[in-house]
């Protein structure tokens, strides 16, 4: 079976949606193809993103900050489900995706907008870059079954419930 599809979206596509794409990558077992693009992408990868991925011993390639444009053309692969890592493009009209993927929401705090040193920068991506790896982990857990594709989309929506309660304290 073709791996499913997974666009991560966020407005710069520095630093979450480049975290969750990698994620979901590694630990997918072959079952998923992520990438991951912005509205307005800032056009490079936050260092310490690469970073916090480097650190958790996963292999990133060549990442790239890019705009989700690439995914609307004729020759882009069919998108399975579209996941907004950030509440500003949650917030944005996305174009119209081919196929009409299912859209969830996983809203994270944004790491690079986090003001103070650099170590506090730096537990700032950590903290973020966990909570999206409990999301992902999650996700992969609940579908390791071969679940449909409408089963697919509520745990989607309940890993989104749960990314919220991580990013507020309560997880």
């Amino acid at each position: 079976m073709a791996p499913l599809n997974v666009l991560f979206m966020c407005t710069g596509n520095s630093a979450r949606s480049i975290m969750a794409e990698a994620l979901l990558n590694h630990l997918g077992g072959g079952r998923f193809r992520a990438d991951s693009a912005g509205s307005l992408p800032t056009g490079r990868v936050n260092p310490l993103a690469l970073e916090s991925l480097d650190k958790a011993g996963i292999a990133v390639g060549d990442p790239e900050s890019k705009s989700w444009d690439v995914f609307v053309t004729d020759d882009a692969p069919a998108i399975g489900v579209v996941v907004t890592v950030c509440d500003s493009a949650a917030a944005e009209t996305c174009p119209v995706w081919p196929g009409r993927p299912t859209t969830v929401h996983w809203g994270f705090a944004d790491p690079a907008a986090h003001e103070g040193s650099e170590d506090q920068r730096r537990a700032e991506f950590e903290r973020v870059f966990k909570q999206i790896e409990e999301c992902v982990g999650a996700f992969l857990a609940a579908t390791e079954g071969g679940i449909g594709f409408a089963e697919m989309a509520a745990v989607l929506r309940d890993v989104g419930a749960r990314a919220g309660q991580l990013r507020d304290g309560n997880g």
